[in-house]
């Protein structure tokens, strides 16, 4: 299965793409959609939605993970976020392909099983995980590979229990 992970955002949106295989998963590829900063937000939006669309048709991912939003410091960038992360949801729904959301705290449970892990933490995981010899770079791109990382574990957990190997 080919999981997409997404970490939403207005100015960069990570995404990072895996193929899950028993007991893991392999690393496709990592990168960001990265909009300007001085443009209109309408135009972000529409750049946002075209540029996942094209992510959409080149991955053809089986499934999508995307990372539930959680501000607790910088309560001024909620609005772009979240407008961002429905043109995001919109087109995963457009292209009919399930979505599955999951919370910072899940995702810090499932890589390395403490809830609170820096995000250095959860960075090195990913990498060790997926066999890189280097960090992924940008970090929001590492950011949705751990998204995508926690969908798989997460799914391979399901499919045990659907099997009752569990």
């Amino acid at each position: 299965m080919t999981i997409l992970g997404i970490d939403p955002g207005l100015g960069i949106i990570g995404y990072g793409v895996v193929k899950q295989r028993k007991g893991g998963a392999d690393f496709v590829a990592c990168g960001a959609i990265t909009t300007a900063k001085d443009a209109q937000v309408s135009d972000r939006l529409c750049e946002i939605y075209r540029d996942l669309n094209m992510l959409l048709t080149r991955f053809s991912p089986d499934a999508v993970a995307v990372e539930q939003l959680f501000f607790h410091q910088n309560q001024k960038t909620i609005i772009p976020v979240a407008e961002a992360r429905g043109v995001i949801l919109l087109a995963l729904a457009q292209a009919n392909i399930p979505i599955y959301e999951y919370t910072p705290l899940q995702m810090k449970m499932t890589l390395t099983g403490y809830g609170r892990a820096t995000k250095q933490q959860i960075m090195e995981m990913t990498r060790l995980r997926l066999g890189l010899s280097a960090l992924p770079k940008p970090d929001d791109a590492a950011d949705a590979l751990a998204i995508a990382l926690c969908h798989s574990s997460a799914a391979e957990s399901r499919l045990l229990t659907q099997k009752g190997n569990v």
